[in-house]
C-alpha cells in the first residue's frame, strides 16, 4: 500500500493524520514465514519538517503465530509498534550523509511511501529474541522428544564431561592408577 506524500513535503509545516489498513496476512523472517492473526488499523502522522523532508510516525499492533523456543507449541504474539522515521523527498539532496539515508529512501518510491515495506521492516526490527509459551516453559527432552511440561521422562540425562573421557577409559581397561 502506498501513501501519497506529494502535499507534506512540499507544504511547510504541513500536517496529515492517516489511519489506514494494511494486506499483511504474513511475514517472512529469518527464511521462514509466520501468519499475521490480527491486526490494527496503522495510525500515521506526517508531518512536512522541513523542504521534501518529512516525519513518518506510526503505531500500530500485531498478533503474530509462531512456536515456543523451547517446546514447540503454537503461541500467539503481540508486537505493538510504536515508530517514526523521517523520508525525503526524491529530488531533495541529503546535507548529511549517513548510513540510514538509504535505508529511508527504500521505502519511497517517487513521492509515495510504502507502508507495507515500512510496516515489514518495523516488525523485523521488533521481533521478539525469545518467545516462549510461558515463563517457565521446561522445553522438550532431547532425547525422546517428550514435552517436558506435561511430565517428566524416562531418560538418562546424564551428560559426562567431555575431559574426562581419557580417565574413564583408564578404569574401563582396569589398570591401576
Amino acid at each position: 500500500m502506498f501513501v501519497n506524500l506529494t502535499d507534506v513535503l512540499t507544504s511547510e509545516d504541513k500536517v496529515l493524520t492517516i489511519q489506514t489498513e494494511t494486506d499483511m496476512t504474513e511475514i517472512t523472517v529469518g527464511g521462514e514465514k509466520y501468519a499475521i492473526l490480527e491486526k490494527s488499523p496503522i495510525c500515521l502522522t506526517l508531518t512536512n519538517i522541513g523542504r521534501g523532508r518529512a516525519l513518518v510516525e506510526a503505531q500500530a499492533q500485531i498478533m503474530i503465530a509462531m512456536n515456543c523456543d523451547r517446546c514447540l507449541k503454537p503461541v500467539e504474539e503481540k508486537l505493538v509498534l510504536h515508530f517514526s522515521r523521517e523520508v525525503h523527498a526524491p529530488d531533495v539532496v541529503v546535507e548529511r550523509p549517513d548510513e540510514t539515508e538509504d535505508d529511508d529512501r527504500s521505502f519511497m518510491e517517487g513521492y509515495q511511501l510504502n507502508i507495507e515495506d515500512l510496516l515489514n521492516n518495523e516488525i523485523i526490527i521488533n521481533w521478539p529474541s525469545k518467545v516462549l509459551c510461558r515463563p517457565d516453559c521446561k522445553g522438550i527432552c532431547m532425547q525422546c522428544g517428550r514435552d517436558l511440561n506435561t511430565g517428566m521422562c524416562e531418560c538418562d540425562t546424564f551428560v559426562p564431561d567431555p575431559r574426562m573421557a581419557v580417565i574413564k577409559d583408564i578404569f574401563n581397561a582396569g589398570k591401576e592408577v
